[in-house]
């Protein structure tokens, strides 16, 4: 399977709710679980398993807990090239 293929079988349609999960999620900030629940209308344990079907397709989301205890802020690692 080429590059081009994988990446179009990863990626869901920009319009739909995944689409834009990942596109929050591949900003430099991130989005936290909050954010992530305010712009789809899930809730928590739904947009959670969004991101592990994220994971399943091969998306390299993580998680990391803001600086001060704030809450846990997600993100998409740049792949090292």
């Amino acid at each position: 399977m080429s590059t081009t293929e994988s990446t179009s079988s990863v990626r869901p349609k920009p319009s739909s709710k995944l689409g834009i999960v990942l596109a929050l999620l591949e900003k430099p900030q991130g989005a936290s679980l909050a954010e992530l629940v305010e712009v789809t209308g899930w809730l928590p344990h739904t947009t959670r398993a969004a991101l592990t079907s994220l994971r399943k397709r091969g998306c390299a989301v993580v998680s990391e807990k803001a600086e001060g205890g704030g809450a846990s802020v997600y993100r998409v690692r740049a792949e090292a090239a």
